[in-house]
């Protein structure tokens, strides 16, 4: 840094270089201060539009709960499009999935969880729609299309599902008569510590003979 003689000088050199540099300066004020407050707006929309899809889905929860099935739909098919790309969007359609089963309408329930699976923007969420359409699979006879969804799972990205996939894999394999890998199967999920009660049951009703009680003797 040069050494002025003088303060004079330093007020000179400071002067030219003020005007030399003023309008770049500004210009990179006037720019953070936009960038900054359009940061702020698009924060507050994107709040207010959180707030609002969480309002919505509240009404379709009670619509729901109501059993006021015509109005669950409408609202469950309106949140997607109003505020597209949020978590509450992906729930409605797992609640508008689970109103068109209640209706029977077992395939448009399956082409809207399988969007769910493909669109869902969290694990969690593709995991609880792939496992509504498993059992959807199951309930219609798709025993090898429901393996083959199993299949795909990545272990690593499973956890705290592994068990639901487990037990749904043995009542698959139940449904094929393939006795030997449903034992395993709801043997897995026994091993997770996660398996609900009824999965005892249903490993008890495919035991091997070797492991049912003996017959009583003659």
């Amino acid at each position: 840094m040069a050494i002025y003689d003088t303060e004079e000088e330093q007020l000179e050199q400071l002067k030219k270089w003020w005007e030399a540099n003023q309008t770049s300066l500004i210009a990179g004020v006037v720019t953070a201060i936009v960038l900054v407050s359009g940061w702020n707006l698009w924060q507050n929309h994107q709040l207010d539009k959180r707030n609002q899809a969480s309002q919505m889905y509240q009404q379709l929860l009670d619509s729901a709960a109501k059993d006021n099935g015509e109005s669950t739909e409408k609202l469950a098919e309106r949140l997607p499009i109003e505020f597209p790309g949020t978590a509450y969007a992906h729930y409605a359609g797992l609640q508008l999935a689970k109103s068109k089963v209640q209706k029977g309408d077992l395939e448009g329930a399956k082409a809207i969880l399988e969007k769910s699976i493909k669109e869902a923007d969290s694990d969690e969420l593709r995991h609880v729609a792939r496992l509504r359409l498993i059992q959807l699979m199951l309930a219609t006879g798709q025993y090898e299309q429901g393996l083959q969804l199993i299949a795909a799972v990545d272990p690593a990205k499973s956890e705290g599902f592994s068990a639901s996939y487990d037990e749904l894999q043995g009542d698959l394999y139940v449904a094929l008569d393939r006795l030997d890998e449903a034992r395993s199967a709801y043997q897995s999920a026994i091993r997770t510590g996660q398996a609900t009660p009824l999965t005892q049951f249903k490993l008890d009703d495919v035991a091997t003979p070797s492991n049912a009680a003996p017959a009583p003797a003659n």
